[in-house]
């Protein structure tokens, strides 16, 4: 491995590439089990400089523009004032919303440039998806207008003010607090945005930060009360979302991407039989289910202790938790907010650990209601997932998102690039600028083999045999590089290259049936065993919608066991392929 090149298997990739697609895939998620991406050192570099920013620019910023405070050099003496926290979460947010943190990088097949973000939402002509665009007025269409493009300068703008600007008094520091107009500001500036482009909304992680933001308005007390019940609802919503059979294989595969993991043979023990067998094993169930036990137990812990000592020792704990997540490289690379979460935990809890702070002394309702929000939205993110985002549902690396495969004929790749307004090149034609043909389409299918070691990549292996009459006449990609080409973002939230980004694309192509059919799942219902799917062609529109099994999913190998095909149980519309395992619909599916 060099800094810019690849680790690859010992093969010929053009003669790879003349295999059929389920035998090219079984090559790829062997080579995973061992070496995961392959990611050149050159991309950890990247990530670990990006950091490196993240923890001290802000600081630096902050010490030099908040009077109260000393200089970078005292930050042990003034680290843990609140107006410290505020402006860090201000940072994070314009952070995230500028594209700098999740779903950046090499890891998200970002390089020319490395991140999307401001560099597509402050130039007009480029696509936006509005969440209810027929029922919140002035929220039509989906391309972006001058207004759009002033409506998240204003927001970058608002969010620089409040990082630079002065305290007023309250809190329990020297330098007081934020003053109520900058979270009121923020507020208002992001739904406005959001509700003309969703996307934006939540690449500001607005799960999390924008429900912070609101605590801000709160008297002091409550403000920190209320911040303490956000991030135990972070971490329980997380923990909830992993009591399920998909959590295993996510584990399986992170690991194996983790770069400070060297040993093959520890890779190998997380899987079944490697490499005829890339279930997870019960060395890899045994970890998924150990971190989701920390996420219940160590929080209970904190948002109760009121003993110094023994919130230090936990602390020290969720720290470790934290940083081995952040060690993975996970996909998404959520590695900012990993640090942001370490952060927030000794703030919150190392230095509030007094009874005065405990959840019973609010002095207002609002930390319970704001508490009782965050739960409605889990407990309608874990049994409706089509209704909301799996971020504002805390479904965090759950392994229960919903998904999106692209299936597209030769040539449609080429003419998305050709025909969409966009500030980056195409995923594949990135690559081309580094590596040549052959290489670049090797790395582009690694994620749909990074994509098939799910559960529900199973699912999606399985119904392009419903969705085409011959998968190896055409190109798949994964929905969400498809979907940071044309948006500007992507962080696993497959309701983003759903149905409405293909309308959108649609709308600018024009494409003839068959050109573009994308099998979508949906996340799996926390209360059902079935996860619903739909084959939708760009031109004609449904073809055919169903649901498939997680216990057919959990079974099988990614490359499906030579059957090439999967059971369903078709709801709506005919089989596209004649002679694939199929169940009639129970009463009441229909």
């Amino acid at each position: 491995m060099g800094l810019l090149s690849p680790t690859l298997p010992d093969i010929d990739l053009g003669e790879w590439r003349r295999r059929p697609q389920l035998e090219r895939l079984k090559l790829q998620v062997q080579h995973w089990g061992e070496h995961g991406f392959g990611t050149p050192v050159g991309a950890y570099l990247f990530y670990v400089a990006k950091m490196v920013a993240y923890v001290a620019l802000p600081l630096w910023i902050i010490s030099s523009s908040t009077p109260g405070l000393g200089p970078l050099s005292t930050i042990g003496s003034w680290w843990t004032e609140p107006i410290v926290f505020q402006k860090v979460v201000l940072f994070t947010v314009l952070f995230e919303v500028m594209g700098f943190g999740c779903g950046s990088g090499p890891l998200t097949m970002r390089f020319f440039p490395p991140v999307g973000g401001f560099t597509y939402w402050l130039r007009p002509g480029t696509m936006r998806l509005a969440p209810w665009p027929t029922k919140v007025p002035l929220t039509g269409g989906d391309t972006r207008t001058v207004f759009d493009v002033v409506a998240y300068a204003a927001l970058l703008g608002i969010l620089i003010w409040g990082l630079i600007s002065d305290g007023v008094s309250g809190g329990s520091g020297a330098a007081g607090m934020l003053a109520p107009a900058v979270p009121i500001a923020v507020i208002a500036a992001l739904v406005i945005m959001g509700l003309r482009d969703k996307t934006i909304f939540l690449a500001a992680r607005s799960d999390q930060y924008f429900v912070m933001i609101i605590a801000f308005l709160f008297p002091f007390i409550d403000m920190i009360i209320a911040l303490k019940l956000i991030m135990l609802a972070i971490w329980w919503g997380a923990a909830t979302s992993k009591l399920n059979h998909h959590f295993p294989f996510v584990v399986a595969v992170m690991i194996s991407n983790s770069p400070l993991l060297p040993s093959t043979w520890l890779k190998r023990k997380l899987y079944r039989s490697y490499p005829e067998d890339m279930r997870p094993s019960t060395f890899a169930k045994f970890a998924a289910h150990q971190g989701t036990v920390i996420e219940y137990v160590l929080p209970a812990i904190l948002i109760f202790s009121t003993n110094s000592t023994l919130t230090t020792v936990v602390l020290i704990g969720m720290t470790v938790f934290h940083l081995f997540i952040l060690s993975t490289f996970p996909a998404g690379v959520p590695l900012e907010w990993n640090l942001f979460v370490i952060g927030a935990a000794w703030f919150l809890f190392g230095n509030y650990t007094g009874s005065e702070y405990s959840l019973l002394n609010a002095t207002s309702v609002w930390p319970y209601l704001i508490v009782a929000a965050l739960v409605a939205g889990i407990v309608v993110g874990g049994t409706k997932p089509q209704w909301i985002s799996f971020l504002m549902g805390m479904r965090y690396y759950a392994g229960n998102w919903a998904t999106n495969t692209w299936i597209l004929r030769p040539g449609i790749e080429e003419r998305l690039e050709a025909e969409i307004t966009k500030s980056a090149p195409m995923t594949k034609f990135q690559l081309l600028k580094l590596y040549d043909e052959d290489t670049s389409e090797f790395m582009m299918q690694k994620f749909t083999a990074w994509r098939s070691m799910h559960s529900h990549g199973r699912a999606h292996m399985g119904l392009i045999s419903r969705a085409v009459d011959n998968r190896d006449d055409y190109v798949i990609r994964e929905g969400e590089f498809l979907a940071g080409s044309l948006l500007g973002w992507n962080f696993g939230e497959g309701h983003l290259h759903n149905e409405q980004l293909l309308q959108a694309v649609q709308r600018r192509c024009a494409f003839a049936e068959g050109d573009i059919r994308v099998v979508m799942i949906e996340g799996q219902p926390m209360h059902r065993g079935t996860q619903s799917y739909r084959i939708v062609d760009a031109a004609t529109g449904l073809v055919e919608e169903g649901t498939v099994a997680v216990s057919d999913m959990i079974t099988r190998q990614s490359w499906l066991d030579d059957s090439a095909s999967i059971p369903v149980t078709v709801t709506a519309g005919a089989q596209s392929v004649i002679g694939h395992e199929s169940r009639t619909p129970e009463a009441g599916q229909r």
